[in-house]
């Protein structure tokens, strides 16, 4: 409760600042608001699946409890009418922001704790929920906040600074845990100062300490929009019923078996190889992995990686926008299976130069990348509709649930198998992305510019 203690006090000092209406460009919010929304994803998602790896958790016990940390995700549609039904989207952003300050916090504090695993990830957990319920209230106010004009202008800041927050999450907080896990080198025998916790406790409370600064930033910057209110006269019997027929409409479209098993299967092998990526370069040798350090790892993945995805998502929208969804399906749906190989690749030559490992990591990325684009823009194509936004977060619900069920099992098939057979088994469930893709139909228009 300090934090909350100290954050009301710097508050009321601010608040006088605060006071006047105050024209504020959304070039000094847009891009914070976004950064905010990515950094929690990120850390619950990936860093720490490397924090329980650096920890001593098995790869069972990581993929299958860090997989159920997509469930806020999955189930988010259902109490998003919560959102605009209470309280103002702006005060949903600025309090959820402190509560992802005080569950960061709660994650270093429960770090040394010997029941450390059980507790981080109930607080990781929390952390998720309430970050899924930010994603909620910071689209929605980006939608009221801002005109159509403006909201096509900065979709592409949005988009960036997303995409900004995951190199820093995955790359610079990663590499600033193995720069700290380092000084364990320098440890004298007889010593019993542990690097490694201290590490993770460090960029739990650097992510603690932004995101209390953030929240505070929001509460001075956030336009206060006329359109930012609860909706008057609708009470949840009343959202329960119209979101209950809504999703039946869903259910009712043409093809919707086909299009729900697309939605779960075009990751599928992805799904299961995201997991154990960071296990595998942090892995020694002797077990199959690359013997990585945690910095050269936050380096790979976290920033090369990262850069390959980004480049591959901007060549895939761009041949889509020429070529059309219809075109583009098949060869990116291709794509994202055929880069899964560079994993086996590494796996079975274990390359000693860091080039290697950044080129295949950087080619899978940018094939994952480039073969998601045909994902959502299918998803965006069978929203269409009277329904579109609602039967948009159904399919964005069941894209997580695709990503959360083929990972739980991810870590017990790579024990069972070692590295190279898992990574054979990811190539074989290629088959399933490439036969989901096969059956689906789209006007050869749709996408084209």
């Amino acid at each position: 409760m300090i934090i909350v203690k100290y954050y009301y006090i710097i508050l009321r000092m601010l608040k006088s600042r605060n006071s006047t209406d105050r024209r504020v460009s959304p070039w000094s919010w847009v891009s914070t608001l976004y950064f905010a929304q990515g950094l929690p994803y990120v850390a619950v998602m990936t860093i720490s699946v490397i924090m329980y790896k650096r920890l001593g958790i098995s790869n069972t016990d990581i993929a299958l409890y860090t997989s159920w940390l997509y469930l806020p995700w999955v189930i988010k549609p259902f109490w998003s009418p919560v959102v605009d039904l209470f309280r103002t989207k702006r005060w949903w952003i600025i309090m959820m922001e402190l509560l992802i300050a005080i569950g960061f916090a709660g994650v270093a504090f429960t770090i040394p704790a010997t029941f450390f695993f059980q507790s981080t990830l109930a607080v990781f957990w929390a952390i998720a929920f309430v970050s899924a319920t930010h994603d909620i209230a910071a689209d929605g106010y980006y939608m009221i906040a801002l005109s159509e004009h403006d909201q096509s202008f900065y979709v592409g800041i949005r988009s960036t600074f997303y995409r900004i927050s995951t190199i820093v999450g995955q790359g610079l907080l990663v590499m600033l845990a193995g720069y700290i896990e380092s000084r364990n080198d320098a440890v004298l025998p007889g010593e019993s100062m542990d690097y490694t916790p201290l590490a993770w406790m460090v960029v739990m409370a650097v992510l603690s300490v932004f995101f209390l600064l953030v929240s505070l930033y929001h509460r001075l910057v956030l336009p206060r929009s006329a359109s930012d209110h609860p909706v008057p006269g609708v009470t949840l019997r009343n959202v329960g019923k119209e979101f209950l027929s809504t999703f039946i409409s869903f259910f009712k479209k043409p093809n919707v078996g086909v299009a729900v098993a697309f939605m779960l299967l075009y990751r599928f092998p992805e799904a299961q190889l995201v997991k154990m990526i960071n296990p595998f370069l942090l892995d020694g040798r002797d077990v199959g992995g690359l013997g990585l350090s945690t910095a050269q790892v936050g380096f790979v993945y976290g920033t090369i990686g990262i850069i390959g995805l980004t480049l591959g998502g901007i060549v895939g929208g761009i041949v889509a926008a020429r070529g059309g969804l219809k075109k583009w399906l098949m060869p990116m749906a291709w794509s994202i299976s055929l880069t899964c190989g560079t994993f086996l690749y590494l796996a079975i030559v274990q390359p000693d130069d860091m080039l290697s490992v950044n080129i295949c990591v950087f080619v899978e990325q940018f094939g994952y990348g480039f073969g998601f684009t045909a994902y959502m823009l299918y998803l965006i194509y069978f929203s269409e509709g009277p329904f579109r936004t609602a039967h948009y977060a159904i399919c964005t619900g069941f894209m997580a649930l695709g990503m959360m069920l083929p990972g739980m099992m991810a870590g017990w098939l790579q024990e069972m198998m070692g590295y190279c057979g898992f990574f054979w088994w990811i190539i074989g469930c290629c088959v399933a992305t490439i036969a989901v893709t096969s059956l689906i139909k789209v006007p050869a228009s749709f996408g084209k510019k």
